[in-house]
């Protein structure tokens, strides 16, 4: 695993990259699945933002993560801004359709 990158900055809606991801694991935005979420977030200079049902948590904040219940099947919002926003969002995108590596 790569080491956590300093992000710089703070998180700046007017330039961040936003996309829809279905949550598609068995058991939902858990603890585990959180936890690998916040890993992949610390490897990128981007600040990310988790919403779901009008509610918004940072994107290293594994209890944060944790609180918005996203079931199997139901969609988040990620946004990202910063100079890697794109590529962690297309890492994103790579582990939850990978089922953040739970099942085959």
């Amino acid at each position: 695993m790569h080491a956590s990158v300093t992000v710089t900055g703070e998180y700046d809606p007017d330039n961040a990259v936003s996309r829809s991801f279905e949550i598609v694991n068995k058991r939902g935005l858990h603890a585990r699945a959180s936890a690998k979420f916040v890993q992949l977030v610390d490897n990128y200079n981007a600040h990310v933002r988790v919403s779901k049902d009008g509610m918004t948590v940072g994107g290293t904040s594994i209890m944060g993560l944790m609180m918005l219940a996203a079931s199997p099947g139901c969609c988040i919002e990620v946004s990202a801004s910063g100079e890697q926003a794109d590529a962690v969002l297309d890492a994103l995108q790579t582990l939850i359709a990978d089922r953040f590596g739970e099942e085959a």
